[in-house]
């Protein structure tokens, strides 16, 4: 690589950790991203310069907000995934016969991302929306896909991306991590137990390909005094590995 090549990927990061900053702030001035980032004010003014002429971001007074323009980029996104379209109805009719929030996610780079939610009659209200990236070891959704991919790829994904703790209930350690995978490959389904937020339970089924990989997951969630039971144990679970047979299906062959 040559220096021409380093500077030039530097000034990239830089843009994108700008841009992730002015998300992560809900927009902000020169001198408060500058600040945060620790970085001169005169490079972050270059930068939302440059990305206010593009129209990526917009000025409303002295703050800059990430704009719209990223809206397109992921609804292209989105809408050329095969399991998006083929999921989405499967996701809204869970979320209509279970009253809850249900919910399709995928892996990319080690972490979830949430492509879409349906939310039923008595849904709760979540920070959760399309887009959002998560950890997986931290949600059912995330570890019904973590239980199937490879070996290989789930320590690679521990190793880069950790097990950080987001409740009393979160599962740290990666020895007991790999074991309830094990136990989500017997029965088809996981849980999560108030580990990404304290007092919601979950429930995921993986989506799987022809080799028995995860292609994503689909779930139902919310709060613990509906998530109990039989409700809990057998209903949903039935329900979720139903609707991920009819999405498998579709997708594997079409």
């Amino acid at each position: 690589m040559t220096n021409k090549d380093a500077a030039t990927v530097g000034a990239t990061e830089t843009t994108l950790r700008v841009l992730e900053t002015l998300k992560g702030l809900d927009g902000a001035g020169v001198t408060e991203v500058a600040d945060r980032l620790d970085l001169p004010k005169s490079t972050v003014h270059n930068h939302v310069s440059t990305l206010l002429k593009n129209e990526y971001v917009v000025k409303e007074g002295s703050t800059y907000r990430v704009g719209l323009q990223f809206l397109e980029f992921g609804e292209y996104i989105r809408n050329r995934m095969p399991i998006y379209e083929v999921a989405r109805p499967e996701v809204e009719r869970l979320a209509e016969e279970t009253g809850e929030l249900a919910n399709l996610l995928v892996e990319e780079h080690g972490k979830g991302v949430y492509l879409c939610r349906a939310k039923g009659s008595q849904a709760v209200r979540l920070d959760t929306y399309a887009g959002m990236r998560v950890h997986l070891h931290c949600t059912a959704l995330g570890k019904a896909i973590l239980a199937h991919l490879p070996e290989e790829r789930v320590r690679e994904i521990v190793e880069t991306r950790g097990l950080p703790a987001r409740t009393e209930t979160t599962v740290t350690d990666e020895g007991a991590l790999m074991a309830e995978l094990e136990g989500i490959r017997e029965r088809g389904f996981a849980y999560d137990e108030g580990e990404r937020l304290a007092g919601l339970r979950c429930v995921a089924a993986p989506i799987r390909n022809l080799d028995g990989n995860a292609l994503g997951a689909i779930s139902v969630s919310g709060p613990t005094s509906r998530m109990k039971g039989d409700r809990f144990d057998e209903e949903i679970p039935e329900a979720l590995t139903s609707a991920a047979n009819v999405i498998e299906l579709n997708l594997n062959y079409a």
